[in-house]
C-alpha cells in the first residue's frame, strides 16, 4: 500500500508541475518551459499508468496468474524507464542543437519557477525514495530527473543572468541527461533479467548448495534454479537427495534458502534408487559411492 500511495503521490505532484510550467511557459515566454510542460505531461501519464499496474500487482494469485500478478508492476517500470530513457536522448539533442543554434531566454522567470519547481520536485522525489518495487524505483528516478533538471535549470539561469551566455544552459543540460540516462540503462538491465529469469545478482548457488549439503539426512542438491519476479522477492525449485523421506529435512532445506531471500521454495526429495530426469543428475556417482562403501 505504501508504494501505491507513494506513485499516487508522484502522478498528482507531476500534474500539478506540468500546470505551472505551462502558465510559467506563457508568462516568461520560454519554449523551452512550454516544450518542459509538455514533456512532465507525458511523465505524468506514464506515472498515472504505472500507478495502476502497481494496483494490478498487488492481486492475489488466481487460476490465470498462480504467481500471482506481481510482474505487472515490473511492467509499469519498463514504460517509466523506457520514457526516461527516451527523454535523456531527447535532451542531449535539444541541447546539442541550441550549442549550436542559442536563443533568447527569460533568466528572471526561469530563476523564480525553478525554485518554485525545486521544492515540489523535491518532495515528490522524497516520499518516492522507499518502495518495494521496481516500479516505484524508475518513478523515484524519474522524479529525481525532475529536481536535478530544475537545479540545472536554477543554477544555469543565474550564471547567464550575469554572464548572458546561453551556452551554460545546454551543457549543464546535457550533463544531467547523461546521469539520469545512465542510471535508466542499469535499470533497465534489472528488468531484462528478471524477464530472462537469471540468477539474482546477490545469489550464489554454488554457496547455497555448499550450506545445505551440510544438513544430516541429505546426499546430493542437483536440479536448482533460482529466479525473482519483481527484482526482489526470490523463487527456488530444486532436487534434494536424501537416504530417506523426512519432512524434517524440507524444513531445515526451506530455512537454510530463506536466508538468501528465497521466499518461495519448491523441494523435490529423491531417494537414491530414484530417477531423476535432470540430464547432469549424478545420482548413479552417488548410488556408486554407496554400494563402494557397502
Amino acid at each position: 500500500m505504501k508504494t501505491e500511495r507513494n506513485i499516487l503521490i508522484a502522478f498528482i505532484l507531476n500534474i500539478i508541475f506540468s500546470l505551472i510550467e505551462l502558465i510559467g511557459g506563457v508568462v516568461t515566454g520560454s519554449i523551452a518551459i512550454l516544450s518542459d510542460s509538455i514533456h512532465d505531461f507525458g511523465d505524468a501519464l506514464s506515472i498515472g499508468f504505472s500507478y495502476f499496474l502497481e494496483r494490478k500487482s498487488k492481486q492475489k494469485p488466481d487460476l490465470n496468474h498462480t504467481y500471482g500478478y506481481v510482474k505487472y508492476s515490473v511492467i509499469g517500470s519498463v514504460i517509466t524507464t523506457t520514457i526516461l530513457i527516451v527523454g535523456s536522448i531527447f535532451v542531449i539533442y535539444e541541447s546539442v542543437v541550441r550549442i549550436i543554434n542559442p536563443v533568447d531566454l527569460n533568466y528572471n522567470g526561469m530563476i523564480i519557477l525553478a525554485i518554485f519547481e525545486i521544492v515540489i520536485n523535491f518532495i515528490a522525489s522524497y516520499v518516492t525514495k522507499d518502495g518495494d518495487s521496481l516500479n516505484q524505483r524508475s518513478v523515484n528516478l524519474h522524479m529525481l530527473e525532475d529536481v536535478l533538471g530544475w537545479i540545472v535549470v536554477f543554477i544555469g539561469s543565474v550564471l547567464m543572468k550575469f554572464t548572458n551566455i546561453s551556452l551554460i544552459d545546454s551543457i549543464l543540460s546535457i550533463g544531467v541527461a547523461i546521469f539520469i540516462l545512465y542510471n535508466a540503462l542499469k535499470n533497465l538491465n534489472i528488468i531484462i533479467s528478471i524477464f530472462l529469469e537469471t540468477t539474482p545478482k546477490n545469489i550464489d548457488i554454488e554457496k547455497i548448495k555448499k550450506e545445505i549439503l551440510k544438513i544430516d539426512g541429505i546426499l546430493d542438491v542437483h536440479h536448482i534454479h533460482i529466479r525473482s519476479i519483481d527484482g526482489f522477492s526470490n523463487f527456488a525449485t530444486l532436487h534434494v537427495v536424501v537416504k530417506e523421506y523426512s519432512k524434517i529435512i524440507k524444513i531445515k532445506v526451506k530455512k537454510e534458502l530463506e536466508k538468501y531471500g528465497i521466499c518461495h521454495s519448491t523441494i523435490e526429495l529423491e531417494l537414491v534408487d530414484e530417477n531423476c530426469h535432470e540430464k547432469k543428475c549424478n545420482l548413479n556417482k552417488i548410488r556408486n559411492n554407496l554400494h563402494y562403501h557397502d
